[in-house]
């Protein structure tokens, strides 16, 4: 009885270790003087230059409607769109914004990415996904927003 007991809490913690491993949220590294925000972020795509594209839309995407909340704690940030469901509200707006080269682009950067900082950590023969490092440019991206009449 105690050695299932023993297999089976075993077998649980390996599964919440694999499972944490590729759940990972956006994580806050640092708060720039400019406002903007340097985060960690996964991404999933086709191939690996998919897969960066990916992971810059899902920072942009956590920056304005989830609110960075894991790392450094001193600079958590509340979403930028407020509204509830804006996203669903403006639909039309968002999904010409976080399209392929979409307006988006313009305010995630990857100047912040060292060497060793970018990790791919699951390949399959459908898909590649990576962690890695990106400064979201949050000021202006919450000009635009103002400008487009959403703030």
């Amino acid at each position: 009885m105690v050695v299932i007991m023993k297999k089976t809490v075993i077998t649980i913690l390996a599964a919440l270790l694999c499972w944490s491993a590729f759940a990972q949220e956006t994580t806050c590294i640092s708060k720039e003087m400019d406002g903007s925000l340097t985060l960690r972020v996964m991404g999933t795509g086709r191939n690996k230059i998919d897969a960066f594209e990916q992971a810059k839309k899902q920072a942009v995407y956590d920056v304005l409607f989830k609110g960075i909340t894991k790392g450094n704690t001193d600079y958590n940030m509340r979403p930028v769109m407020t509204e509830v469901n804006a996203r669903q509200r403006h639909q039309d707006y968002f999904d010409s914004f976080f399209k392929d080269g979409g307006e988006y682009h313009k305010y995630v950067t990857m100047q912040d990415r060292r060497i060793g900082s970018t990790k791919v950590t699951k390949r399959t023969s459908i898909d590649v996904t990576v962690v890695t490092t990106v400064r979201v440019l949050v000021p202006k991206l919450r000009e635009k927003l103002k400008e487009d009449g959403l703030l």
